[in-house]
């Protein structure tokens, strides 16, 4: 525990030097043996990084995992990179020389940005092992004050996992820190940016599976004329659904499944390439120089900057490493591409071109006609298969983007199962599943060509890294603490890289690339709209609070019956009366002895350790029983019911009640304010020692049926019973201590807060409607009254999404003018 004291919002927290001559959070006073603990916690973990065995063996293993998730993507690519290439205005310069330049730009593209740029630069950029577009943004909220996100808190910055990177803050970097936190507009840019990134991150997700499925199937076609292009679409689409029907089994299951494939795959096409290097034409080697790349662009000029949106596809699918770092791990992903994935397809796209240099002809089907005959269908099936594979990449990434997005307050609020007990980070929802395998397949039957789809997919792969670039050199600034001329010389250095091919595939916007552009302004706009709408209901909340004058003026009864009970407020406001409890004591005519103002919120950072996952503090004065509670996760945290919340919450506020006796400076009497004086309970010091005497009963329909006088409540609690047996497994019982020591007014408070727990717990919330203002504008209108409406009506309710059982949930309907 450790207290905080808030004054107009802002929380100064005790900080004690370090043993390295450093800083270090107390996040635990109070608690006898506690530093020792922790040390001895500290020798523990110095002691376990030397079990490097055990290290290399996890990573091998996650490795290996990887490549069925992470890489599939990527290393399909060799099945429609050649034919990109040559279609349209490269039509015209099909010949050996023009192929040779192909691989040499093939080689280098993906030598400087999957293996140079992301292997080696990006994935340190990882915020406590997650990775993706908002992990970079988390990271750069947290050192610098560019959030747009509502109630965060000083004392969020408290958190072990909040300050993650360099220390300390350079002098070189302040200027700009500056300029981006004093102009909200500037702030507001990048969110959008970062929004534009996800986007096209989910795009991604629509075009990858149907580019890679019918790139697969027409292999058939190539082999056999009896399938005709109607007969490859139905049966990729019959493919699709079956690898979207599979998600919910979660990445662990997928992994497994999948990594032999994709392994079996990339050796297959090693081998190949091997084999067509050496047989057909092995000067193809000399195309490693990029002296190739020079007499391409002489011989090809414009039509070869245009062809450049074929090249790209050869590193589709790179993001991928990134955006789903929380699966595995950096090492990982560093053992896997370098040493695995690299290599295999370097010498694919090196066979491939070294057979087309002597078969012209072949460039539409090059690689299935650069397959020797005596293995062809056997490659065709592992082809086909590790094309399934290779669109559970950008899925999975899909996956973690929405939950990010989500969490942080930029999506509507869906269901996310979590798929493993072990890795947090794999998780699978189903309504963004089910809503990529209809784009999917939308796409697949509109387009019926890989060409086009190939279009709208290079865009939105390259504007994906274009904005990881430019976020990355700002993580390099503010979160690495480099020099601005370091920044620069990357941002420009793969800037120009990537603006080349940004620009070429622009250019085929009107031939499929539209797609792209359509799907990410429908999903961009979906969450600008949900963001707005719910800082605009924070706002109004923040400016609408009860005055505390006003409940104090009330008296300890607030002016109606206090009936026995506990009774759980839930807000979004973690400082504050909010406005909607006014509305519950002019409309109900009873309230309950203990109020708890339970604000359930996400923090930028990824995970929230049970030690400083809730916050305690009181409003008004002891009389009252009003109490404050902030539950804090992480974007990257599970927030599952496991059925103890209420036992945590009742020894989280005994806990708080004892130490405020025990610590004078919590209840000074020299601050006027009853509001805002918190402190940090941890809940497993609370399990293992807590103020209150614990004893658990089991207990069955029967004694819920007996504790009830009412027929009703007795029916509703039997088949609430019935439908939920985990509910009852345990029935835990509080009493106090026998210790005649405890100062009398601690003692009745405890005694009030055992009682009113015994007497039930109701969870109250405000079922509210947004509406815009009359004076407001059209645009504003649009946005609240028909754009935000639909998506809060559509999506999941607040009670569901914080597990709020419906047979204790009590709303009260206000409307919010905003």
């Amino acid at each position: 525990m450790y207290q905080v004291d808030i004054d107009h919002g802002q929380e100064k927290q005790p900080r004690l030097p370090a043993a390295d001559g450093g800083e270090e959070s107390i996040h635990a006073i109070g608690q006898e043996g506690m530093g020792q603990q922790t040390h001895l916690e500290r020798r523990k973990g110095k002691l376990a990084s030397k079990f490097t065995l055990v290290n290399i063996s996890t990573n091998l293993l996650l490795a290996y995992q990887s490549l069925g998730v992470v890489y599939g993507d990527v290393s399909t690519s060799p099945l429609y990179v050649y034919r990109s290439i040559f279609v349209g205005k490269l039509q015209n310069h099909q010949n050996s020389e023009a192929i040779f330049g192909a691989f040499s730009l093939i080689f280098w593209t993906i030598t400087l940005i999957p293996l140079l740029k992301y292997v080696f630069v990006v994935l340190s950029a990882d915020d406590n092992g997650e990775g993706g577009t908002f992990a970079l943004y988390s990271l750069l909220c947290r050192h610098a004050k560019f959030s747009l996100l509502p109630n965060q808190q000083a004392a969020d910055e408290e958190l072990s996992a909040y300050k993650y990177g360099f220390s300390g803050q350079s002098t070189a970097c302040l200027p700009l820190k500056r300029f981006l936190e004093k102009h909200k507009k500037s702030r507001t840019v990048l969110l959008v940016v970062v929004l534009l990134g996800a986007c096209m991150v989910i795009g991604d997700g629509v075009l990858t599976p149907a580019m890679s499925v019918i790139s697969s199937i027409s292999g058939i076609q190539a082999a056999t004329e009896h399938l005709s292009h109607g007969g490859v679409l139905l049966l990729s689409c019959i493919i699709l659904v079956g690898l979207f029907a599979l998600q919910h089994s979660g990445t662990h299951r997928v992994g497994f499944l999948f990594a032999p494939v994709v392994t079996i795959w990339l050796i297959s096409i090693f081998v190949i390439g091997l084999y067509n290097t050496i047989f057909w034409n092995p000067k193809i080697v000399s195309a490693l120089s990029p002296y190739y790349i020079i007499k391409f662009f002489k011989e090809t000029g414009k039509d070869g900057w245009i062809s450049l949106g074929g090249v790209l596809l050869s590193i589709a699918g790179t993001e991928a490493m990134f955006a789903d770092l929380g699966h595995f791990t950096a090492s990982s992903m560093r053992i896997a591409f370098p040493f695995f994935v690299y290599p295999c397809l370097v010498v694919q796209y090196m066979g491939q071109a070294a057979f087309l240099s002597k078969n012209i002809a072949s460039i539409p089907n090059s690689f299935y006609n650069s397959i020797p005959d005596i293995v062809y269908w056997p490659v065709f099936v592992i082809a086909t298969l590790a094309a399934i594979v290779g669109s559970q990449a950008v899925i999975t990434a899909t996956f973690s983007i929405v939950k990010q997005c989500n969490a942080l307050g930029c999506f509507p609020r869906v269901k996310i199962v979590h798929t493993s007990k072990h890795i947090k980070g794999q998780i699978y929802v189903p309504e963004i599943n089910w809503i990529l395998m209809i784009l999917t397949l939308a796409v697949a039957v509109g387009f019926q060509d890989t060409t086009l789809i190939g279009n709208a997919y290079g865009l939105a792969c390259m504007t994906v890294m274009f904005i990881t670039t430019f976020l990355m050199a700002l993580v390099i600034i503010f979160v690495w603490q480099r020099s601005v001329a370091l920044a620069t010389s990357f941002l420009l250095l793969f800037w120009l890289i990537e603006g080349v091919y940004l620009s070429s595939a622009f250019i085929k916007v009107p031939q499929g690339g539209w797609v792209s552009l359509v799907l990410s302004f429908v999903f961009l706009a979906t969450m600008l709209v949900w963001h707005y709408g719910t800082r605009k209901k924070y706002n109004f909340d923040l400016h609408n609070k009860v005055p505390l004058k006003w409940l104090l003026g009330l008296g300890p009864s607030l002016g109606i019956v206090r009936v026995p009970g506990i009774g759980l407020i839930y807000s979004e406001l973690a400082t504050g009366v909010p406005s909607i409890f006014s509305h519950f004591v002019t409309n109900l005519p009873a309230f309950h002895s203990v109020l708890v103002f339970v604000c359930v919120k996400s923090v930028p950072v990824p995970f929230v350790s049970p030690e400083e996952r809730f916050l305690i503090g009181r409003i008004c004065p002891r009389p009252y029983r009003m109490y404050r509670c902030i539950v804090r996760y992480g974007y990257k945290d599970i927030q599952r019911d496991d059925g103890n919340f209420e036992d945590l919450l009742i020894q989280s506020i005994a806990e708080f009640i004892q130490m405020e006796a025990v610590e004078p400076q919590l209840s000074s009497s020299e601050s006027p304010s009853f509001d805002g004086r918190m402190a940090v309970i941890s809940t497993r010091s609370v399990q293992s020692g807590s103020t209150l005497l614990v004893s658990e009963e089991d207990f069955g329909i029967s004694n819920s049926i007996q504790s009830s006088k009412s027929l009703t409540l007795q029916s509703l609690r039997s088949a609430y019973d019935d439908e939920n047996p985990q509910m009852r497994r345990r029935r835990v019982r509080f009493r106090l201590p026998e210790n005649p020591g405890m100062d009398p007014a601690v003692r009745d408070e405890l005694s009030d807060l055992i009682q009113a727990k015994e007497a039930g717990v109701a969870y109250i919330m405000g079922h509210s409607y947004v509406k815009a203002r009359r004076s407001s504008s059209f645009l504003k209108k649009l946005v609240i009254d028909i754009g935000y409406s639909f998506l809060r009506k559509n999506c999941r309710g607040p009670a569901v999404a914080l597990n709020i059982p419906h047979i204790s949930l009590i709303e009260v309907g206000m409307i919010y003018y905003v």
